[in-house]
């Protein structure tokens, strides 16, 4: 398997305002590598195409960036997945502390693959629903989900958990950016676009308590 080179790293990742280091192209490249692998015989990804994968998971995940208190914060990624956007975001954040939350029992031994090859000592996979866990007021300063079917549970549990201070950034079709954006527990900013979609958004809101 040819990885990407990292001229095409670096021009994929370009217009989502980012200019990747040597150690982050390096992580990609086997980040990528491994999701391919793994995704022979267990559903993380539809999409195969490497520059497809840089330019869909790592450069929507990592165009958070610019909108998200990263520093010394504790992340939750909800319904992580194959890691995106919890583990881009504490590649390029390494004082950004994340947990990825899966209840998928492949796909938990997928991040946790992921974070044994990567060595990312700023991030930890939990094999759970959010309605199981059972350490109440984790605080995270951020909470975030990607391609995240129902809305409802996910806003009530993470108005619980979620500093005072804080904010969720949801990943959204334009649709499913409307119909959030109506829920008045949050105060939300308006959605922005994500370079080259024409119908998907970044929606970052905080609680109101």
């Amino acid at each position: 398997m040819m990885s990407l080179t990292s001229a095409q790293i670096s021009n994929a990742l370009k217009p989502y305002g980012i200019a990747p280091s040597v150690d982050l192209i390096k992580g990609i490249q086997t980040y990528i590598e491994l999701l391919l692998r793994w995704n022979r015989s267990i559903s993380l990804t539809s999409v195969t195409d490497m520059e497809q994968i840089l330019r869909f998971h790592f450069g929507e995940s990592l165009f958070a960036l610019s909108m998200l208190p990263v520093e010394k914060s504790r992340l939750a990624d909800v319904g992580s997945g194959a890691g995106f956007p919890g583990v881009p975001l504490a590649m390029a954040s390494p004082t950004l502390t994340v947990t990825l939350i899966e209840s998928n029992a492949k796909r938990y031994a997928f991040l946790n693959e992921v974070i044994r090859e990567l060595r990312l000592r700023n991030v930890t996979a939990l094999h759970s629903r959010t309605e199981e866990i059972k350490e109440p007021g984790q605080d995270f300063d951020i909470v975030t989900a990607r391609a995240l079917g129902k809305f409802e549970g996910f806003l009530r549990w993470a108005q619980k958990e979620i500093a005072p201070d804080g904010r969720i950034a949801l990943w959204l079709g334009s649709k499913d950016a409307t119909a959030v954006g109506v829920d008045s527990r949050w105060k939300w900013s308006p959605p922005v676009p994500i370079p080259g979609s024409q119908r998907r958004y970044i929606l970052i809101g905080s609680s109101i308590r």
